[in-house]
């Protein structure tokens, strides 16, 4: 016997028809590529969406045709995001910090038939057109562009194009499990891969980020993604703000702290989102400039372990909470969220602050464990240490046009993290599988050295890597990026780490660089560190 209620497809065209029928005049703030700002709402971006789904049909696209986007977060970009899914496409989001090589690959990969771009990357798009086997029609993400129209022949123009679309278009009636979105990894090894994300695996990310034990966004909240709309979809922001009527605050392409702090203090922003190395530079900023971020309620921090003092900070100095977050590209991105639980609320406040530095539990939706090198799943106690498995409802069972990869184990995706799980299901991550360090036969964690040398007051940053040792196989080495003004030494950060951690796990030695090599989504490149600084213990 079947339940007897109404079937109706999950599809992302819900979301923006949501938003538009019941949050229609709630503001969305847009900041231009030339640094302006225009305030728009739902409504207004319902009916551009509607516009350019109806215009994009009448190119002629095929159905599922592959639709990029070079782009910052901007109200543009927004729409595309729901013009293109609704009207049956998929909205291909392209990682405008990848190298020219790499971006070249993954639209020809796609096989993107369309390609849209900010003015930012006018002289990438010229640069790579000729090289763009599949894309039909390039199109600037403005009105007309005389830069636009002389480096990149046959450009059309966004502002235009919509104009040939039907404003009281009606998004079809889809299968939720089409195709909806595509993401491509960042490729630390190989190629990237792409990632096909469906309607239905992005609705229900929706409402699994949207309740109140995870990110919980509200029709009260002011949100602003500082994490990209090309980095796995702004960990599905611009779906769940719709969903929940939550106003937006879109950065545009300056993401530096003087900026993100204006944009807080200007629109009121109760809740911002973004990877530890923004909020490095937004806490200078305010220091710096004396802000209090006052409206601020909450940040959500994901993307790389984050530093427990960057926790305390925005706890102490700005009644700020932050919810420790983590998950991949492959998992759409949700995984966990580091929220307390009743019983939590009886310990001392130092026991529970301390709780809150791991990765979180998961919400319903998802599903963790770890095992070890057999494959056999281990204790969740808290303390061992195996290979971490997640499975769940918008998790991928296999890359975007990759053949035979025998990718799950028993139905599980192997994240390729080292983590331990506790009896309530909290995760910490110990270290990526490829950047823990194996020394004299035991295992060093480089995240847990790296909380604790960016807690000293005179660094700006730090990474730890491991690398070749004699007669221990591989030790650790502290590479340091000293704070404005500092001039700390060797003996003083190795220092630093006594009390706090076994001795033979605080590294050997100490490197200073100028800067810290990042990736395109903002992460460490420890496989460059460990390339330049393989001798250093040698030498």
């Amino acid at each position: 016997m079947l339940g007897q209620m109404m079937t109706q497809p999950l599809l992302i065209s819900s979301l923006i028809e949501h938003a538009d029928r019941y949050h229609g005049q709630t503001e969305i703030y847009s900041v231009e590529t030339d640094g302006s700002l225009t305030e728009t709402n739902w409504s207004q971006v319902a009916e551009n969406a509607r516009k350019l789904g109806s215009a994009l049909l009448g190119l002629g696209l095929e159905p599922h045709a592959r639709i990029a986007t070079l782009a910052w977060n901007n109200r543009r970009h927004l729409e595309i995001y729901y013009g293109t899914s609704g009207a049956g496409f998929v909205c291909h989001t392209v990682n405008p910090r990848l190298f020219p090589e790499q971006l070249t690959y993954i639209i020809n990969h796609a096989q993107d038939r369309v390609l849209f771009f900010d003015a930012t990357f006018i002289p990438l798009v010229a640069a790579l057109k000729d090289h763009l086997t599949e894309v039909q029609h390039f199109v600037f993400m403005g009105p007309r562009n005389d830069d636009a129209i002389v480096q990149v022949p046959g450009v059309q123009f966004y502002d235009e194009l919509i104009e040939t679309g039907d404003s009281g278009f009606q998004w079809p009636r889809l299968d939720e499990n089409t195709a909806s979105s595509l993401c491509y990894t960042s490729g630390t090894t190989g190629n990237p891969k792409g990632v096909l994300y469906s309607h239905r695996s992005t609705v229900l990310h929706s409402f699994g980020s949207n309740t109140r034990d995870v990110i919980g966004y509200s029709a009260m909240d002011v949100v602003l993604p500082v994490v990209p709309m090309f980095h796995v979809n702004a960990w599905g922001s611009p779906y769940a703000c719709a969903m929940s009527g939550s106003r937006m605050v879109l950065p545009g392409p300056e993401l530096h702290g003087e900026a993100l702090v204006n944009l807080i203090d200007s629109y009121g922003v109760t809740l911002a989102m973004g990877v530890p190395t923004i909020w490095q530079g937004l806490l200078a900023s305010a220091k710096k400039s004396g802000s209090q971020l006052s409206s601020l309620e909450r940040t959500v921090i994901g993307g790389a372990a984050c530093p427990p003092s960057m926790i305390e900070t925005f706890r102490e100095t700005y009644g700020v909470d932050t919810v420790h977050a983590w998950g991949m590209s492959e998992m759409s991105p949700l995984g966990t969220a580091n929220q307390p639980l009743a019983k939590h609320g009886k310990l001392p406040k130092e026991e529970q602050y301390g709780l809150r530095e791991s990765q979180g539990r998961p919400c319903y939706g998802v599903e963790l464990k770890i095992v070890d090198d057999l494959g056999n799943e281990l204790p969740r106690d808290g303390e061992t240490q195996g290979d971490l498995m997640v499975r769940g409802y918008w998790v991928l069972d296999s890359y975007f046009m990759m053949q035979d990869q025998g990718l799950l184990q028993d139905g599980w995706f192997a994240t390729g993290d080292v983590a331990t799980l506790d009896p309530d299901g909290y995760m910490t991550i110990r270290d990526r599988s490829k950047d823990i360090i194996k020394s004299g036969g035991e295992w060093i964690s480089s995240v847990e050295l790296e909380n604790i040398a960016v807690a000293h007051p005179k660094l700006a940053g730090a990474a730890v890597v491991g690398v070749p040792h004699p007669k221990w196989d591989e030790r650790p080495v502290l590479v340091a990026v000293k704070a404005e003004g500092a001039n700390p030494s060797e003996e003083e950060l190795l220092a630093f780490f006594g009390g706090k951690i076994a001795k033979w796990q605080i590294p050997d030695r100490v490197v200073f660089v100028d800067a810290l090599p990042l990736n395109a989504t903002g992460k460490i490149l420890k496989r460059n560190l460990r390339e330049d600084f393989k001798d250093v213990l040698s030498s």
